[in-house]
């Protein structure tokens, strides 16, 4: 006699399929929020970056806040700090 746990019915895999496609469909649910957070800290840091930026040049160094923008602005000063 064949013992009873050795074939699966069709039932009971069909259930077995089902149980380990759960934690599949989980793992991607994870992942967005998880990229999510990876993408925001770079945003956060290159908004940071640009504010901060303008709030140096136009209120400390009493400039126009769109000259932050400006190419000969940040020509000029690298040539201050390397030459």
């Amino acid at each position: 006699m064949m013992p009873e746990q050795s074939r699966p019915s069709g039932a009971s895999a069909a259930q077995t399929r089902q149980e380990s496609a759960a934690p599949q469909r989980k793992k991607r649910r994870d992942r967005a929020p998880m990229l999510a957070r990876i993408m925001l800290i770079p945003f956060l840091l290159f908004i940071a970056l640009i504010a901060g930026a303008i709030t140096g040049y136009s209120i400390l160094g009493k400039g126009s806040a769109v000259e932050v923008f400006d190419l000969h602005t940040w020509k000029h000063m690298y040539d201050l700090v390397f030459s």
